[in-house]
């Protein structure tokens, strides 16, 4: 992601929060918890110039509605003060990809957003010579004969390195180095999906976040909010002690089984993973950098849900 991707990012997690507070407070107590995490997403906000600070002010308002008739616990006016704080970072590499947090402390209940702009990437996770992603994603170590299979990988990437070579300077990359790095995750998966029954499940679940949440993507130039639901273990939509949710919001199955896991038709750099229950994601490997890396990223996507995974487009006024 580019420095100005990266600052539109933050910006709107700064404008989502202060909306959120605004329209808050003028029913209930609310305050912002005020961290390192706000403080960069403040200065971010600082870099934008006039036009986009307005769009973005006016995504993020399309949200609020919605949002609150789907979570009548954020205005219920119980004597509590409703806590509103972002996120570090490194919250998401531990299984929390919520960016803002709404809390309650008093009554023992929060919810979180995952903020969007532009963009519907699920995670950019990594793949080099020493990272187990087997142990990370869904508990099991990688097996012996992956880290055969990618050991010469890794070892053309890192000569390749201390040549001070450019990818572009590589001949034939995606020959030497995507696809048998493909293809050897490919075969680890459906190795341990072999040996083990809940492979599929905590793939999702690392994927998504150990925590249920609404995900909420700015996409500007259809002047459009959308707001995907993801109550896998049923913790969104609750009634508070006044009011039920006006919007219901199902509750969605993870996967039981991986069905397909392969080279996307007539590429090089992308595999599709398909499993039961609607569930669809894609893995596209690229370098982050222009100068050769021992490691590569993956760009994931999710290309298809389960239907109870509900996305509520909310237009701009």
């Amino acid at each position: 992601m580019s420095n100005q991707s990266n600052d539109k990012g933050r910006a709107y997690e700064y404008i989502c929060l202060k909306t959120l507070f605004k329209e808050i407070s003028r029913i209930r107590e609310v305050k912002i918890v005020e961290n390192s995490s706000y403080d960069a997403a403040y200065r971010a906000w600082g870099t934008i110039d006039i036009d986009t600070r307005g769009l973005l002010m006016i995504s993020a308002k399309a949200a609020v509605s919605t949002l609150f008739d789907m979570e009548p616990m954020i205005l219920e006016d119980d004597g509590d003060c409703l806590e509103l704080f972002i996120q570090a970072d490194v919250k998401g590499e531990s299984g929390d990809v919520r960016d803002i947090v709404i809390l309650r402390k008093d009554v023992c209940w929060e919810i979180g957003l995952s903020i969007k702009h532009n963009h519907f990437a699920v995670k950019h996770s990594r793949l080099s010579s020493g990272l187990d992603f087997g142990e990370r994603w869904f508990g099991i170590p990688c097996s012996q004969q992956y880290w055969e299979d990618i050991q010469p990988i890794f070892e053309y990437l890192k000569a390749e390195k201390s040549n001070d070579k450019k990818w572009s300077d590589l001949p034939a990359k995606e020959d030497d180095v995507y696809i048998p790095l493909l293809n050897a995750f490919i075969s680890e998966v459906i190795r341990a999906d072999s040996m083990y029954n809940d492979v599929a499940p905590k793939m999702v679940e690392y994927l998504l976040g150990e925590f249920d949440f609404y995900k909420v993507i700015s996409i500007d130039n259809k002047k459009v909010t959308q707001i995907q639901t993801y109550n896998l273990h049923g913790d969104l939509n609750k009634s508070s002690k006044r009011s039920k949710p006006t919007i219901t919001v199902p509750v969605a199955s993870l996967p039981t089984r991986i069905v397909n896991l392969g080279f996307k038709p007539e590429s090089n750099n992308t595999v599709e993973l398909y499993m039961d229950g609607g569930w669809q994601f894609s893995f596209r490997i690229h370098n982050a950098s222009t100068k050769v890396e021992a490691s590569l990223k993956f760009d994931i996507q999710i290309i298809g849900m389960p239907a109870t995974i509900m996305s509520i487009n909310c237009t701009w006024n």
